[in-house]
């Protein structure tokens, strides 16, 4: 049991204090500096479903072209998309853009303060306007990520799936119960910092746990099965057949619709695979495979020289370039394709 919540967040602060990681959205410790919310806007938008590890290059570069939420507004989307190329789950970068746009024009360029005013900008929920409004504004917010509900079910003892809707409220009322009412942006984050670097999903390192005292898990050694792991599911495998037509230096690529997976960004001519006989007269030239959370991709890739038949006529109406394999730095593409354009470049290399 967590116990007095004094003597709880005391040791666990006293802990993130010695122990954080140096990154490059937080300030470093005693650098006497003030946080730029905008910093923190975005780092929660790139944290969400994606480790710490792989945002940091991320949000570097982003922040080096977009280094405030004014130059953020005024950048066009395509941009922004590039900008966020191989971070994945790209509505994010749409709703960070219109958020930026919305907070110029109805907040002045100033970022709201409260978790309630947070919430009505694209893209931002329960957590991220709580860890927004804490962290940035040390509002007193509770956020439950998957980090914080991992420690909360083994404080308690929770022995339930966390992702049950019961659970999960069960879960955000804990959070603000033990939430103090000064450094709530750093009792936050340390409960993330503690998810993520000691009570770890496999393996916790309750030896070295600050609040290990407080765990009703770890005491009757049940750390290992709180919480439950997740049921797997089934994935299911979506097949794609990738044409790069060229035509002599210049290839053929689209932009994918407004709505839906890689909203608006471009790829090689893409259809759904069909019968093996729509690769006749065309060489395959290699297969791409590509796993998101809930389906995988196998792309067949083609060197063609036109379109296919039933492409041509049913997305006429699609975006379409000429463009260079040096061009293509230019265009936002997913991951998929930034790989088939990375194979396009060997082989050029190849035959010169």
């Amino acid at each position: 049991m967590i116990g007095t919540n004094a003597t709880f967040s005391r040791r666990l602060l006293r802990w993130y204090d010695a122990h954080r990681r140096d990154l490059p959205w937080r300030l470093k410790s005693g650098s006497g500096e003030t946080l730029d919310p905008y910093l923190v806007l975005v780092s929660e938008a790139m944290l969400q479903q994606t480790q710490v590890a792989t945002v940091i290059p991320y949000f570097q570069r982003f922040i080096g072209r977009f280094p405030t939420i004014q130059s953020l507004a005024e950048a066009d989307e395509q941009d922004v998309l590039r900008m966020w190329q191989g971070l994945g789950y790209y509505s994010r970068a749409r709703n960070l853009h219109a958020a930026a746009r919305r907070i110029v024009i109805e907040h002045r360029g100033v970022l709201p303060r409260t978790a309630d005013e947070l919430r009505a900008l694209p893209g931002v929920g329960r957590y991220t306007a709580g860890a927004v409004a804490s962290i940035a504004f040390d509002c007193r917010a509770p956020i439950v990520d998957g980090n914080v509900a991992r420690v909360i079910c083994r404080l308690d003892r929770i022995a339930r799936d966390p992702r049950e809707r019961e659970v999960l409220e069960l879960l955000w009322r804990r959070a603000e119960q033990i939430l103090p009412n000064v450094r709530c942006g750093d009792f936050n984050s340390a409960l993330m910092e503690l998810g993520a670097t000691v009570c770890t999903p496999r393996s916790p390192k309750c030896l070295i746990c600050p609040v290990r005292e407080h765990c009703e898990a770890q005491a009757a050694g049940l750390q290992e099965q709180i919480p439950p792991p997740r049921k797997s599911k089934p994935t299911p495998l979506l097949r794609r057949d990738v044409f790069c037509i060229r035509d002599g230096e210049k290839w053929l690529i689209e932009q994918r619709p407004a709505k839906g997976r890689w909203a608006g960004m471009w790829q090689f001519v893409t259809v759904p695979s069909a019968k093996a006989s729509r690769a006749n007269g065309h060489k395959q030239i290699a297969v791409v495979t590509h796993g998101l959370t809930h389906r995988r991709y196998r792309f067949r890739v083609f060197a063609a020289s036109h379109l296919p038949p039933e492409h041509a006529s049913a997305e006429a109406a699609r975006g379409r370039a000429w463009v260079t394999l040096q061009e293509l730095d230019q265009y936002p593409l997913p991951r998929p394709h930034v790989k088939i354009a990375q194979l396009l470049r060997a082989n050029s290399m190849k035959t010169r």
